[in-house]
């Protein structure tokens, strides 16, 4: 019996040895974790004191840190904040999360999203540039789509698995539906982006895809194989929180994003609308937005 008690305690002193020969070896303050998801950047204002923070929100990681430090080092956001933070997120829960919790100080969101949360009003965002409509197409690689139902039946399609894309997703599914096409009888194959869906058309994949047709695409698709599905699809829009009315941040934020615009690569990202007469003395709205 001595002799078991001997071992746990010699046993128990060896842990607690080892245990205080690693604090000594180890500096606590020398561990760091590197960050395996980057989904944010933040820079500081001129006004170092200022606990205040400006929050942007968009789905492109190279928007948002771009934006985040213009906004750095502008005037008018050094006077109100101390600091900007910019996230970026690709998946359509991350916009739920931002717009439904009224996070983002400034947003880029489709306006059905808005519209679903009615962030507008319980959160006062107000729309500051956004960009043009355009128009939802069924894309293929071979001929030109019919909208029968029995060219659906056998086809392979490509959908957005986006639940509130309009091109990808909502207006083929209502297509289907006006066409009386159960989905459960369709080939669908779901994609992350309308990068993915184009991979999967030109790779033989899918028959047909559901996107909007951009300038590039007449590389690897021909334009007469395209069908409309709607015309006038509201374009994405950057929205500001406007509980109070802070027209010079408002002017501020709608200057760096007109000029971010001209910098976009795609003809579609450089047609963009303001939203508000910044050039007057007194800041107005220039009308009513047509969110059909």
């Amino acid at each position: 019996m001595l002799q078991k008690t001997s071992i746990v305690t010699f046993l128990f002193l060896l842990l607690v040895i080892t245990w205080i020969c690693g604090q000594f070896i180890v500096d606590n303050d020398d561990l760091h974790f590197p960050v395996m998801i980057e989904t944010s950047t933040e820079c500081q204002t001129t006004a170092t004191s200022n606990n205040g923070q400006l929050i942007v929100f968009t789905q492109s990681k190279k928007i948002a840190k771009s934006l985040t430090q213009n906004l750095c080092s502008d005037n008018v956001v050094a006077k109100q904040y101390g600091s900007v933070i910019g996230y970026w997120g690709y998946r359509t829960a991350d916009s739920f999360e931002f717009v439904g919790k009224g996070i983002a100080d400034l947003i880029l969101a489709k306006n059905n999203i808005m519209a679903a949360f009615k962030a507008e009003s319980t959160y006062n965002y107000q729309p500051v540039v956004g960009f043009a409509d355009y128009t939802a197409f069924f894309i293929s690689s071979r001929e030109k789509p019919r909208l029968t139902k029995e060219y659906f039946l056998d086809k392979r399609v490509g959908l957005l698995d986006y639940p509130t894309s309009r091109s990808g997703h909502i207006l083929p599914k209502q297509t289907f539906k006006e066409l009386d096409i159960n989905l459960a009888n369709l080939d669908v194959t779901y994609a992350r982006s309308h990068n993915e869906l184009r991979d999967l058309l030109a790779n033989g994949q899918v028959d047909i895809i559901a996107s909007f047709w951009k300038e590039s695409d007449a590389q690897r698709f021909s334009k007469n194989y395209i069908t409309p599905l709607s015309n006038n699809v509201s374009g994405t829009r950057w929205y500001l929180k406007m509980q109070q009315q802070n027209t010079d941040l408002l002017c501020s934020v709608q200057t760096h994003l007109l000029a971010m615009s001209k910098d976009q690569a795609l003809h579609y990202y450089q047609d963009v609308e303001a939203y508000w007469n910044c050039e007057t003395k007194n800041v107005s709205f220039k009308g009513e937005l047509d969110d059909e």
